[in-house]
């Protein structure tokens, strides 16, 4: 195995989904943390400079980036436009969408938007910062799952199926990447507080389905990934590891 080389200044970290709540306070935590951040919008990118906003008051430094991880072009020309400054070596995939109902009268596109953007995406991010990554001899490949890969959720088939493929990719691309120094994990949260959450789920209905009682914090979910990003876990490698208040 050759030396590791390790590009000048911090470790580039790329987040997807990076605006929304969970998103946010990853990119808050790797940037506590020592990384430049990407913070990624699909097409708000104006949320996406508010992170980059806080990051910067809080001395850290980003940028913003905006384009549909669903879409093959846009994401490879986003991503060649990224390399030019030099390798990304944390990448998180955060990004996701919920599109919920029954599978017996789901339609196909229902189907497809949900997969398109959680696995697709998940692939046309990924799969071109690998190479660039794998020269540095060191990497942090996170994907952001979900409890309801684990256990199925009624209405969830297609978020679930999803979900559930960023498990045996991840697991797969451990095995592939683990020798150049590179890591691969998933982080699957249970109930996480945010704008959609609280509106779905009555305190009541929370105490019955999450042991611990309550909805789990964005920041919570953001330490765990910080931990997974750091040097120091660098032994963890092809784990789903389930944040949720012990539901799984």
């Amino acid at each position: 195995m050759s030396a590791q080389r390790k590009p000048e200044g911090p470790r580039r970290a790329l987040v997807t989904g990076g605006s929304g709540d969970i998103g946010s306070a990853i990119c808050r935590r790797l940037a506590a943390d020592g990384c430049e951040l990407i913070v990624h919008a699909n097409n708000n990118i104006a949320r996406a400079e508010e992170v980059v906003a806080q990051i910067a008051a809080d001395g850290g430094k980003a940028q913003a980036v905006a384009f549909d991880v669903a879409d093959a072009e846009a994401s490879q020309a986003a991503i060649a436009a990224l390399l030019q400054h030099g390798p990304v070596q944390v990448v998180v995939n955060n990004a996701g969408v919920h599109d919920d109902g029954p599978m017996a009268g789901m339609s196909e596109a229902k189907w497809k938007r949900v997969i398109d953007v959680s696995l697709h995406g998940f692939f046309h991010v990924t799969q071109p910062l690998l190479l660039p990554m794998a020269r540095t001899r060191w990497g942090r490949v996170v994907s952001v799952s979900s409890v309801a890969a684990v256990l199925g959720n009624r209405g969830q088939t297609n978020y679930a199926a999803a979900k559930a493929a960023l498990h045996g990719a991840t697991k797969s691309l451990a095995r592939e990447m683990g020798s150049r120094g590179i890591t691969c994990n998933v982080v699957a949260p249970g109930m996480v507080e945010g704008r959609m959450a609280e509106a779905a789920f009555p305190t009541d209905a929370i105490k019955q389905l999450v042991p611990a009682g309550r909805m789990g914090r964005p920041e919570e979910v953001a330490d765990l990934i910080g931990f997974l990003c750091s040097d120091a876990a660098g032994y963890i490698n092809g784990q789903v590891i389930g944040i949720d208040g012990g539901m799984s």
